[in-house]
Order: structure tokens, then sequence, then C-alpha cells
């Protein structure tokens, strides 16, 4: 029998659309089919400034707005050159690691749903909400905050709010001990997650696939630690990995890496310098107020850079980040105007989605739903 699981299945996180192929209930063989969305951002991204691309990024996986706005202005500033002032850095790197929590919340919470555990579900958002209340005063955005800026961020962090963070990290990690407790030695839990979906390493390094669902299979690899970035080098955290690279284990993994999501925000709170939180670049920026007074036809030419857009060396650049689902990476080609020639996007869902089949041949149909979920994709991402 041949059978269709979405688009419009609640499931597949997304319109995701699986041709199954059956032999009674277990899967023969399984076809992902993408399309369904049409969102091109990429080529929306080439008839934009480059600061006009900022928002498009938010957009991918829009649960991880703060992780792709760093990649894309990672990318930028690599090919402009630009050193990020230090009190920058560090802010990116707490806004990244709260906007981890939230996305491993919500994908926690509709995980747990999909495989039949509502409570988790209220629980997990509870938290979300906290997360999002530090992000709109902060940004004056939740979901799409786009808060940063080509140079470091849109403005520095308001009164009160280094309080309003520590309360959280402080109360978190008993919240993190709530979610176990209903879930990791819950009998039906353990049924539906464990020993399925699993492939071997090598298989998994195969498809490209990367983040916690690589770690997962037992795989080391963080982009935080191979390749240091924003100040990460800094930090003290350890990289959780799994040892079967069933369901479980990736279940597992995602909760020790809010714990240490948890911790580096803690250590870069402690740590925070002071200082400028954008770079003070004539390419990127008007010149401060109390800057040396410049020529009538100096200063309109720099608001003209600013209003209509720099225009940065021909050249190409690849710039990633440790998204929450795995490696976020930008590629960006220069031709020289004020956007991009080529705007190519490497998104972890889109790779990680690719071992999808791999994972679920040969088992039952309802295990395509856990494997989905310890997945984690958005297809905002996957058909961008």
């Amino acid at each position: 029998m041949t059978i269709n699981m979405g688009p419009q299945h609640p499931a597949t996180h997304g319109v995701l659309r699986i041709v199954l192929e059956l032999d009674g209930e277990v899967i023969v063989r399984s076809t992902p089919h993408l399309g369904h969305l049409h969102r091109g951002i990429e080529k929306l991204a080439e008839s934009k400034t480059y600061h006009q691309a900022i928002p498009l990024t938010d957009r991918l996986d829009y649960t991880n707005a703060m992780g792709n706005n760093l990649a894309y202005v990672l990318a930028v500033e690599k090919l402009l050159g630009i050193q990020v002032p230090k009190r920058a850095r560090y802010i990116r790197v707490m806004m990244a690691e709260l906007q981890r929590i939230a996305a491993h919340l919500i994908w926690l919470g509709t995980h747990a749903l999909d495989i039949g555990a509502m409570t988790p579900l209220l629980y997990t958002f509870r938290e979300r909400e906290d997360v999002l209340r530090i992000f709109e005063e902060v940004a004056g955005g939740r979901l799409t905050p786009t808060y940063l800026r080509i140079g470091g961020v849109s403005k520095d962090f308001p009164e009160g709010i280094g309080e309003k963070v520590k309360a959280f990290v402080q109360t978190f990690p008993d919240h993190i001990k709530e979610y176990e407790t209903l879930l990791t030695k819950n009998i039906i839990w353990l049924k539906r997650t464990k020993g399925v979906g699993i492939i071997s390493k090598e298989d998994a390094i195969s498809f490209g696939v990367t983040g916690p669902t690589l770690r997962g299979f037992g795989v080391k690899y963080d982009v935080r630690k191979a390749f240091p970035y924003s100040s990460y080098e800094d930090f003290d955290f350890d990289i959780p990995i799994g040892s079967v690279g069933d369901v479980y284990d990736r279940y597992v993994v995602r909760l020790r890496e809010m714990e240490w999501s948890n911790s580096i925000v803690e250590q870069a709170l402690e740590r925070l310098p002071r200082g400028p939180v954008l770079a003070n670049d004539p390419r990127i920026t008007l010149p401060p107020k109390d800057d040396v007074l410049m020529d009538i036809a100096s200063l309109i030419r720099q608001f003209k850079i600013v209003s209509e857009g720099f225009r940065p060396p021909a050249g190409e650049v690849y710039a990633s980040v440790e998204a929450s689902k795995g490696e976020l990476g930008f590629y960006l080609v220069s031709d020289g105007s004020n956007h991009p020639f080529r705007f190519r996007i490497r998104t972890p869902s889109f790779a990680n989605l690719s071992a999808l089949s791999k994972m679920i041949e040969g088992r039952l149909i309802a295990d395509v739903i856990s494997v989905i979920g310890s997945i984690d994709i958005v297809l905002g991402e996957v058909d961008r």
C-alpha cells in the first residue's frame, strides 16, 4: 500500500509530504516531497541591501530567529572585515543561547504532544514565554525580533534586564527536572523512543546531519567548539552526546544542551563587559554625536551609504553557527554592489531531513511520528 503522510498532518511539523510504501504497517520505502511552502528567501535577499536582508533571516527557522541573525551578520562582517565590540559579542551569545533554550522548549513540548503526552507542552511553553518576554524587552519583538545588526546589535540592554535574565537562569534548572519527571522514565515514552530511528554514525555524517540530531548518534561535533565565533571560546561548556543514536538519545542530548545553554547565559551575564554595542565603522553607522564635525559633502555621502546600503568589495564568504537544529551557514557572493549577488543558506533542517528515509525504513508507521519529532525540523528553512 502507498499512502501520503502530510502535507497537512500536524506531526510533520509544517507542509512536509512523505510518500510511504507499506507492507502492512511496516515501511518498505519512504520519499519526502518538498515544495509546498515556496518561500524564496534566498532570491528575495538578492534584491535587498545587506541591512534589509536581516529581517528575512528571522523567518527561516522562526524558533531560532536570534541564531539566524547571528549567522548572517557574521558572514557580512567577514566580507567587510569588521571587528565587533566585545560587549556586543557577549550580548549576541546570551541572546543566541536563550533562543536555543526557547527553541528546544517548543521542540520538547510539540514532540511529546505528537507521541501523546499533552502536559509537557503546557510546562515548556511557560518557560518559553519567560524567554520571549526578555526578547520583547530587549528588542521589541518576540518571535522575529530582528535584534542583531551588522557590526553589533541594534541597541544596548535596557535597565533592569540583567536581573530578569538572572532570575530566569536561576530557576530554569528546576523546570528541566520537572520535564524529566514527566518523561524520562515514563514507560510509554520509553516504548515510543527507545531503539527507534537508529542509523550508523557514518551514515549520519554522510547525510550531512548536524546539531543535536548528529550528537545523538555519538558524534561530538559542535560549531561553537570546532570553529568558535562571537567569543564562545571565553565560556566553559560541554558537548553532550548519545550512545545508541535513537529517538531517546536525541531527547536526552537536547535536555543536557538546555542546561549548558543556561550556564553559558549565566557566565556571559556575570562577565558582561562595558563599552559600545555597535562597531564605529563609517560603512555601517553614522558618526556619534560627539564625533568631530564633518564637511557637508562627507556627511551627505555617509547618509547615502547608510540609507542606500554600503558596497562591500567583490568576493565570497561563508560563515556558520551552531543553531538550535544544527549547523546554519550563509554563503554570500559580492559583486561590489549594495546587495548580494548570490545569497545561499546551508540550513540544518534540510540536511537533517535527508536522513529521515534511512531512519524509518523497516519501522512501523507510528515510528515515523517519533523520528520526525526527534529530528526537529521547521519547514521555513527546508523549503526556503
